[in-house]
C-alpha cells in the first residue's frame, strides 16, 4: 500500500496534504486497515464510470444522507483495490466491473461523525477507477437510499462534495 501511495501524484495542494496524512497514518498504525482502530482506518472506494466516461455511479448513502461513490471498510484487508472492487459490487450489484488501472485514482481524508456507540473518526479513503456497463441493473441494499448513473455534467446538481467534484474533474481531463 505504501508503495502505491508514494507513487501517486495528487492533483492539488489539498489532495497532496491528504496524501501525506494518509502515508503518515499507514506508517504509524500497523492496524490501519482494521475498523476497530477507533481514531480512523483506511477505506477503499471506486469511481465507477461508463466506457465512454460520460456517466458515473453515485449512491445516496443512507446513514450519511449524501451522494457518494461506492466504497467502504477494508475490515483488515490491506488489498485496498480488492476492497474497492468488493464494495462497489456489494453496494451496487454490478458484477461486470472492470479495473481501469491498479494505480490510485484519488486520495481523500474525511471525518465520519459519531453515530450510536461509534465515536467520531477519520476515513483515509483510497480510490480506484473502475468501469461498468450502464445497461446492467443495480441491486439496491439497505446501505443506500438510491443508486444511479449520473451524467458527469449533472453531478453538481446532486452534490457539492469537494472530493466528488475533484474525481469528476480528473475523469473529464483523462477522458
Amino acid at each position: 500500500m505504501l508503495n502505491l501511495l508514494r507513487k501517486y501524484r495528487p492533483t492539488d495542494e489539498d489532495e497532496r496534504r491528504m496524501l501525506e496524512q494518509t502515508i503518515q497514518f499507514v506508517e504509524s498504525h500497523a492496524d490501519c486497515f482494521d475498523r476497530q482502530l477507533s481514531i480512523g482506518h483506511v477505506t477503499g472506494s471506486s469511481w465507477v464510470v461508463s466506457p465512454d466516461r460520460r456517466k458515473v455511479v453515485l449512491i445516496h448513502h443512507a446513514k450519511l444522507d449524501r451522494w457518494l461513490q461506492p466504497g467502504g471498510h477494508a475490515d483488515g484487508d490491506p488489498d485496498v483495490l480488492g476492497v474497492a472492487l468488493r464494495e462497489a459490487t456489494e453496494e451496487t450489484g454490478l458484477t461486470n466491473l472492470k479495473i481501469v488501472s491498479p494505480a490510485i485514482f484519488d486520495v481523500d481524508v474525511h471525518r465520519i461523525p459519531a453515530r450510536g456507540a461509534e465515536p467520531e473518526h477519520w476515513h483515509y479513503d483510497i480510490r480506484f477507477l473502475l468501469e461498468a456497463d450502464p445497461e446492467q441493473p443495480f441491486i439496491r441494499t439497505p446501505e443506500s437510499k438510491d443508486i444511479r448513473w449520473v451524467e458527469t455534467d449533472e453531478i453538481a446538481e446532486l452534490t457539492t462534495e469537494k472530493s466528488i467534484n475533484r474525481m469528476n474533474c480528473k475523469n473529464k481531463v483523462n477522458n
